[in-house]
């Protein structure tokens, strides 16, 4: 995928070819996912602010794992381990949910105490870069629709830390949720 929203947030036309080469059109969708997709925040925090609701990071689990691809992403060949991990993003009082993410985050390039915080798996990934001050880069590589109704849109970005790629999230958002 062309690094479309690496410091602009609109693509003229409203576009855009993912990385599968399907033409996706980013003007079609409500314009607060649009937003989602293409803020390089965290999700957990604009979602808060957005329902006015809080949101719950609920770990639905995680494991290391030995991956069967090479992942350039992450600069990672056949057979490296990684942490993976599967989570969905709830409202505390409604229980919609508003998204789901898969990671894989490459343990040996985090600091030691940010790599204890997420095998422990209390809370979101964002919470934690954001609690402990670390200064990261995120680069979105893939929006698109998970199925060929479009009610499911999906992101995948990569977050640099010390100039090191060292996660890679996929996010899953209910495209009516979002009407």
């Amino acid at each position: 995928m062309q690094p479309y929203f690496k410091s602009r947030g609109y693509v003229p036309g409203g576009i855009i070819t993912n990385r599968k080469n399907e033409r996706f059109h980013m003007e079609r969708l409500p314009p607060f996912l649009r937003t989602l997709l293409v803020a390089d925040g965290t999700v957990t925090k604009s979602l808060e602010a957005f329902f006015w609701e809080q949101i719950e990071v609920e770990n639905l689990g995680q494991a290391p794992v030995q991956l069967t691809h090479a992942e350039p992403a992450l600069d990672l060949p056949v057979g490296a381990t990684v942490l993976e991990r599967r989570v969905r993003l709830r409202g505390m009082e409604s229980k919609r949910e508003f998204a789901s993410a898969h990671s894989l985050i490459k343990l040996e390039a985090l600091p030691t105490h940010l790599r204890e915080d997420l095998q422990q798996g209390r809370i979101g990934i964002g919470e934690l870069l954001r609690e402990r001050g670390l200064e990261t880069y995120r680069e979105i590589l893939d929006i698109g629709q998970s199925d060929a109704t479009g009610a499911m849109i999906y992101r995948t970005y990569r977050i640099v830390i010390q100039q090191q790629p060292a996660i890679m999230i996929t996010e899953i958002f209910p495209c009516d949720i979002y009407q």
